[in-house]
């Protein structure tokens, strides 16, 4: 992709502002999204409200992110629209970021067959083997985000939405332009590659596993954008992997993801 930014000098008044929400996203999302999650799947122990509650919360922060960059992309002075990937697609992907994206698509709905046989449901009350009676369950953070009601399932659909757009916009659009603006002339693939450990560490919730694999998926969408110059196809199959969940049935998915008991029976 031609016409990122190669010095700071071209975002004007705006350069502080973009170099500190560029930090944030790295350093501070992570910190954010681990403390949220960890009190969302407290209150979900007892609230019934909760995962609806916690919806709103995402939205609210992301899109208020989101204008946040939007207001900072405004006021700088030399960084066009195409420069942010505001622009409609100016080429096709490559053949291996066009085959890594199918699979995107092929390992999501593979994951979705997972959930909807109640695999993944049953592995997560299950402690692998050394694990102590307190580990958290491998795949608790994610299941317990799934939407259970129909009016949680409505919701997820604009956070699904929101994610595609807000993410995209944040961790490709905005980020690897202030990326460019402060390295200069990076290769193409060293900006997918700080493209997707910033996005990885930004669900460092998900553990260890999930950084990895969201890392990847990251990978993929800056190639996407680097390669077609637009957030189209990005924000397209982010969305696409995220609202895949709603192909999942309420029955598949365990009501409420429990705390582990002490003895007696109190919860721990």
């Amino acid at each position: 992709m031609t016409g990122l930014p190669t010095s700071l000098a071209d975002y004007g008044p705006a350069a502080l502002s973009a170099v500190v929400v560029g930090v944030y996203l790295v350093l501070g999302e992570p910190l954010v999204g681990y403390v949220l999650h960890r009190r969302f799947e407290g209150r979900l122990r007892s609230d019934p409200a909760a995962r609806r509650s916690f919806y709103l919360r995402l939205l609210v922060l992301e899109w208020g992110l989101a204008l946040l960059a939007l207001v900072i992309w405004l006021a700088a002075t030399d960084v066009d629209a195409a420069a942010v990937g505001l622009a409609w697609p100016t080429g096709l992907p490559g053949p291996v970021t066009g085959t890594a994206a199918v699979l995107v698509l092929v390992l999501g709905l593979a994951s979705v067959r997972a959930l909807r046989s109640g695999t993944l449901a049953r592995a997560s009350t299950q402690p692998r083997p050394g694990e102590g009676r307190h580990a958290e369950p491998p795949v608790h953070a994610t299941l317990a985000l799934l939407p259970r009601s129909r009016s949680e399932r409505r919701l997820f659909t604009v956070v699904g939405v929101t994610a595609g757009v807000c993410e995209e916009w944040l961790y490709r659009g905005f980020f690897l332009a202030v990326v460019a603006a402060v390295a200069g002339d990076l290769p193409e693939a060293v900006l997918v590659l700080v493209g997707a450990v910033a996005f990885g560490l930004a669900h460092a919730y998900q553990g260890v596993s999930g950084i990895v694999l969201t890392g990847v998926l990251g990978g993929v969408f800056a190639a996407l954008y680097l390669e077609t110059g637009s957030l189209l196809l990005p924000v397209l199959l982010h969305a696409a992997v995220d609202l895949r969940f709603l192909l999942v049935p309420s029955s598949a998915l365990p009501e409420v993801l429990h705390a582990p008991r002490a003895p007696g029976g109190a919860l721990a």
